[in-house]
This record gives structure tokens, C-alpha cells and sequence, in this order.
């Protein structure tokens, strides 16, 4: 990782964090505590393996026919899940269930928002069931109206896979019996059915049910590209994706926001933890749901500071001042003593001194 991506990563974090600390109307944070809020679920910070350097066959014995046959997704499907990298990210606390009905009801009623696609379907409308018809500006409105934001890709990922790196929430086996995904179901189910089929951190319905709005743009080749590790939000914008004829863009052109998990109505192949797809942001009607869940950012003051004396190292060793380099680094470590990155970064700074 070069010293410029480092800097400019940790400048960017230093700076939205210093803005929100102490101010409880920043959308998305919250102070640490040791219990995650109610109907969230806390996923520690650290780095993990987002994405895959190759499709893996998956056993379709244990899979209806008719599940078989929707399983079948051409190899194209899967061009935009690697190269795997290696991504650090700050702890955060993530809804534990899909926003349902019932929520998404609330917020209608609180600020007049509009009635999403299906609001009147009997198949789809119980208090406990997903809201399946939210374009990206919806699901946007309601976690701030709920003082929270949507999960960034990355975020959405680790939260799915664990730290095992799972290829489905549960495991590496596919098991029919731990999604609604494959039409498996009609329509959707309850926000808080499968629950064998929760992610280690404790996330239901990460595979299933509806596909899950997330803050960034969608780009096929961004993995390849990508600079940014710590904490990433995904490309600056949107790729204009022309209809080729490809798996990716033979269904629509302009520019996507990610959509993650599958659906209740999708193949099982599209509900792996890596799984990408996309879909516009003023779309609200696509077929197979629509939904979403809400983070929050978990601000520590002690990691706050650490992440101060860390950006003092890298701005020290970039003037090539190491001894003052390794002094702020090693106050970083003293506040955050588990932060790899950290023990890093010294690793580096004592190279560089006689």
C-alpha cells in the first residue's frame, strides 16, 4: 500500500470523524458502547478478504428442480467479484433484520414520504415482511431519518461472510434450508424467519429474501482499480454501463448503485456473500424486492485519538521524520494496541531508521 493512499485514506476518516465527534446529530454515528443497539448487531472493526478470485462450483444435488433450474447463471455473472483484496474497516453496528414493513410504515407516517411499489400487495405487505418496492433515494431517507446511513458495500460484505469468510452466511455448503432464495417461497418472508441462516455476527436474511441497497456506485472492474482499503466507499461515481449484450448490461443502460444478497425470487447463485449486482437508483419496482438495512458508524474516543497519532506518523515518515514518525505511532498503539495497520506502519518507520 503506497504512503499516498494511506495518507489520503486516513485524512478523509480523520476528517468526517473529528466533524461528528460530540455531535449527536451526525447521521450514521453513535458513541461505543458495549451493547449494540436494539435490533442491531455490532461487527468489530479489523480487516477481512472482500471478494473472490474465482467462482466456486456449488453442489446443486440438495436443490429442487426447480431451484436447479434457476440456479444455472451464466459464468459472467461472477467477473465483477474479484480480485480478492484485503480491506480494513472501523467497527460499525448494522440492523440485525431487512427494514419491514412495519418500520418503513413509521417513516412514512413521521415525514410524509410516499408509499413504495407493492405497498398494496397482500403477498408482500405484512408488518413483518421486508419493504420490497424502495428505490436508493428511499432507503437513503429512511436511515437518516432514523439517524443512521446505508452500509457501504464492504461493510455489507464482512457483515455476511464473518470472520471465516463465508461463502453464505451460515457456511461454505449451500443448505436450502437457511434462506428463502430459489423461490423457495412464493414471496417473502418474515424479517426474522431463517434464523439458522444468520450471519456469524448475528445478520438476518443476508442471502434472500430482497436484494439490500448499499451506498456505492457500481463499477465491474473496481476491485481491479480500487485504491482505497481502509474503510472503502466504493468508486467516486457511477459507471455508465452501454448495452453490450453482456451479463452485467444487456438488461439496462446508465449509472447503478450495488444491490447485495439475492432475492427470495433470484437463483442461489446470486445469494453468496460475494455476490454483486446492481440496479438504478430511481428504480423501485424491480420484480424480484427491493429493500434494505441501515448501519452506523461506532465512534470510540480512544480510536478517534489513535487514528490522530497514526495520521501524525504518516505525515512525520513522509517528511522522512522517523524518530517522530515512531513516537506518534507508538501513542496510536497505546490507545489501539490490536490495530494491525498500526503495528504496520511501525514495522515500516523502524526500517527507516539507522
Amino acid at each position: 500500500m503506497c504512503m499516498l493512499t494511506l495518507l489520503l485514506s486516513s485524512q478523509t476518516w480523520a476528517n468526517e470523524n473529528l466533524r461528528c465527534a460530540g455531535n449527536s446529530n451526525c447521521a450514521g454515528t453513535v458513541s461505543k458502547d458495549t451493547d449494540a443497539p436494539k435490533d442491531m448487531v455490532l461487527v468489530p472493526g479489523g480487516s477481512f478478504l472482500m471478494g473472490i478470485d474465482k467462482v466456486v462450483n456449488v453442489d446443486t444435488k440438495k436443490m429442487s428442480k426447480r431451484q436447479q433450474l434457476r440456479y444455472a447463471v451464466s459464468r459472467e455473472a461472477f467477473h465483477d467479484e474479484g480480485p480478492a483484496h484485503n480491506v480494513i474497516l472501523d467497527a460499525f453496528h448494522i440492523d440485525k433484520y431487512e427494514t419491514s414493513n412495519k418500520k418503513y410504515s413509521e417513516f412514512m407516517k413521521a415525514t410524509d414520504h410516499p408509499a413504495p411499489a407493492y405497498w398494496d400487495d397482500s403477498k408482500r405487505n405484512k408488518p413483518n415482511q421486508p419493504v420490497s418496492g424502495v428505490n436508493y433515494h428511499d432507503a437513503k431517507a429512511y436511515c437518516s431519518w432514523a439517524n443512521k446511513r446505508l452500509p457501504t458495500e464492504a461493510e455489507w460484505e464482512k457483515t455476511a461472510r464473518g470472520p471465516e469468510g463465508y461463502k453464505y452466511p451460515w457456511g461454505n455448503e449451500l443448505d436450502n434450508d437457511k434462506g428463502n432464495f430459489g423461490r423457495k417461497q412464493e414471496y417473502t418472508a418474515n424479517v426474522d424467519a431463517y434464523p439458522q441462516g444468520k450471519s456469524p455476527y448475528g445478520a438476518y436474511s443476508m442471502a434472500g429474501n430482497v436484494f439490500e441497497w448499499v451506498q456505492d456506485w457500481y463499477d465491474p472492474n473496481y476491485y481491479k482499480t480500487a485504491k482505497q482499503t481502509i474503510n472503502p466507499t466504493g468508486p467516486s461515481k457511477g459507471v455508465f454501463l452501454s448495452a453490450t449484450g453482456t451479463y452485467v448490461d444487456r438488461y439496462a443502460t446508465g449509472k447503478k448503485r450495488v444491490i447485495r444478497g439475492g432475492s427470495w425470487y433470484a437463483p442461489a447463485a446470486s445469494s453468496t456473500t460475494t455476490h454483486r449486482f446492481w440496479n438504478d437508483p430511481i428504480n423501485n419496482s424491480y420484480g424480484v424486492g427491493l429493500g434494505f438495512r441501515c448501519a452506523r458508524t461506532v465512534q470510540d474516543n480512544g480510536m478517534l485519538q489513535a487514528r490522530t497519532f497514526y495520521m501524525d506518523a504518516l505525515i512525520n515518515m513522509g517528511a522522512e521524520k522517523y524518530p517522530q514518525a515512531m513516537e506518534a505511532i507508538e501513542k496510536a498503539i497505546s490507545q489501539d494496541g490490536a490495530n494491525a495497520e498500526y503495528a504496520q506502519l511501525k514495522t515500516m518507520i523502524q526500517k527507516q531508521i539507522p
